[in-house]
């Protein structure tokens, strides 16, 4: 061996003799509550043995310093995700340094739930960030302390792994807007703490599970994917504040206990699925609802009283089903409505209240088979449906208003079924 080559070896002992010495004295600093740790080199080009022996040491600036170790454990989670993402046109991940983690760009710290004076990632907004990766395991599902994970209008796609349900904090997951897909993520039915889920405009399929509609959630959002389901009766035991269903392959009737499913919702949002049947009267035990669209599905039958008793209502769409009848002037009466939309079905009569409605450009009735009225279907065309009875049962339940100051009736009458 060389003098040179002893002089090195000499020289890195004494350094790693004097790093030791270092981190042993700041270890026993019991005023020190941060965690350190390394972040080893790995060279494949260092060949003697000085090179070695320095790789295994961590340098000044190869240690990361963390406020709570509750960090130091999710960092490399992060640092891995990071390194999987293949598109970042907004340079969110360029914060992703250092040891600073509560710094990140679309990460949140916080107190945890089981100890108040320690720090952890407790919430995530990647909202509009446009990012892109193949998938959120090994990262969404490795963050034990999350209680929101917020993500939509990104480009992440995968499928969502099972050990999410392993999260106990978690109460509000929104990964809407962005390419999932694979059936319903199951996971969520085991996550009691849950109560907001979003997953709308995605590419998911399959069947919804019927235990979905009895988790103990305030808001569910499911539209705009490929589901099929037929709605479950017992949809009736939820108690959402916030439902959206449109836009996937809902088939059969509404169920008669949609009444208790949807009697706080602001929105009833149920269009452009396969719906079928007669409207029961109960839907107008939907006191709060202001908004309700079912449009384009392929409901039949009349119109029920009973929508007179939405007070609040203030946008009504039916459009494009298979309705006929007449158009009940008591719902035209409703002093709230701004848009009431029956265009393309086959009603056949319209009253004062309405025709004023009309008037006003709040009632669409265009391509019915109204006869007086322009813009109407061919005479044939309404002459063939019409060759075709569609028959609801109970019919007398449509002409009953549940409200008080309707005093049609005293008493709410058997529940009527959907056919």
């Amino acid at each position: 061996m060389s003098n040179i080559s002893k002089i090195l070896v000499v020289s890195s002992v004494y350094i790693l003799v004097i790093t030791c010495l270092i981190l042993n004295i700041t270890a026993q600093d019991s005023s020190r509550e941060a965690l350190e740790i390394q972040i080893g080199c790995n060279n494949e080009h260092h060949t003697t043995l000085s090179s070695k022996l320095h790789c295994s040491l961590p340098s000044l600036d190869e240690v990361l310093v963390f406020a709570d170790q509750r960090l130091a454990v999710v960092y490399p989670v992060i640092q891995k995700f990071k390194s999987i993402i293949t598109s970042d046109p907004l340079g969110i991940t360029k914060t992703w340094v250092g040891s600073d983690i509560c710094k990140y760009k679309g990460f949140f710290c916080d107190n945890p739930p089981d100890n108040t004076s320690a720090i952890a990632v407790a919430s995530i907004d990647f909202n509009g960030f446009q990012l892109s990766a193949p998938s959120l395991d090994g990262f969404l599902d490795q963050l034990p302390d999350i209680a929101l994970f917020h993500a939509n209008s990104n480009f992440f796609s995968g499928t969502l792994s099972e050990k999410i349900a392993k999260l106990r904090y978690l109460y509000e997951l929104d990964i809407s807007n962005n390419q999932f897909s694979g059936p319903f993520p199951a996971a969520v039915l085991a996550m009691s703490g849950l109560t907001f889920l979003d997953i709308r405009f995605n590419f998911f399929t399959g069947l919804v599970p019927a235990q979905i509609f009895t988790q103990n959630l305030d808001a569910l959002f499911i539209n705009n994917n490929n589901f099929m389901i037929q709605l479950p009766d017992n949809i009736g035991n939820t108690h959402f504040l916030y439902l959206t269903l449109a836009n996937n392959k809902f088939i059969g009737p509404l169920p008669r206990s949609i009444f208790r499913a949807f009697s706080s919702l602001a929105e009833v949002l149920l269009l452009n699925d396969q719906l079928t049947g007669c409207i029961p009267y109960e839907i107008g035990l939907l006191k709060e609802a202001v908004v309700i669209d079912a449009s384009n599905n392929q409901l039949t039958g009349h119109l029920p009283f009973s929508l007179a008793c939405l007070k609040n209502l203030e946008q009504l769409n039916f459009a494009n089903n298979l309705l006929f009848g007449m158009v009940p002037e008591v719902l035209c009466g409703l002093g709230n409505l701004v848009n009431l939309s029956l265009s393309d079905n086959y009603f056949m009569h319209v009253g004062p209240f309405c025709r004023v409605l009309i008037e006003k450009g709040v009632l669409d009735v265009r391509n019915n088979c109204i006869p007086d009225l322009p813009f109407q279907r061919p005479v044939m065309e309404c002459a063939n449906f019409l060759a075709h009875p569609r028959f609801c049962p109970r019919m007398w339940s449509y002409n009953y208003i549940p409200c008080s100051h309707f005093p049609h009736s005293s008493s709410i009458p058997e529940m009527a079924p959907s056919p």
